[in-house]
């Protein structure tokens, strides 16, 4: 019973990010502080997942997202629930048959290529997350619109 009120009192503090599976591509935005500690930037991390680790509870759930950077394998792990990652963009869709695609890692050039499943756009529409909705995004829509017009 006292597992079970956990797992309902974690979820209300989980942010909303997209439902991320191992063969997507993706880029997560995720905030840098400075070593002096005074100014922070977003920093952007695209790669693709090769491991999906959900916890015993849903805030311990994490990602490992791998990329190739100057010829070496570059692997970061990233807690879903931290307040670090700011934003998560599904980018690809590749077709996969694993749960974790640690294969990859031995791998270089067109072996380590996934076939890309092609998605229609309301499926890649339900893997991608909708950004919040703010004054400036509605002000930027208008402009646009008129300048179609």
């Amino acid at each position: 019973m006292v597992h079970q009120i956990l797992h309902e009192q974690a979820e209300r503090f989980l942010p909303k990010h997209p439902e991320i599976k191992p063969g997507y591509t993706v880029r997560v935005h995720e905030q840098i502080q400075d070593e002096e500690g005074g100014k922070a930037r977003i920093q952007i991390f695209e790669g693709l997942v090769i491991g999906v680790h959900n916890g015993h509870v849903p805030t311990d759930r994490t990602i490992t997202v791998r990329r190739i950077a100057s010829g070496v394998g570059v692997e970061k792990n990233f807690p879903l629930s931290s307040s670090v990652i700011k934003k998560i963009e599904v980018k690809k869709v590749a077709e996969v048959r694993r749960a974790k695609l640690n294969f990859l890692r031995g791998r270089l050039g067109k072996s380590a290529r996934l076939s890309e499943r092609f998605t229609t756009a309301e499926e890649f529409k339900i893997a991608a997350a909708p950004e919040p909705v703010t004054e400036a995004s509605v002000e930027t829509e208008a402009k646009e619109e008129k300048k179609g017009e």
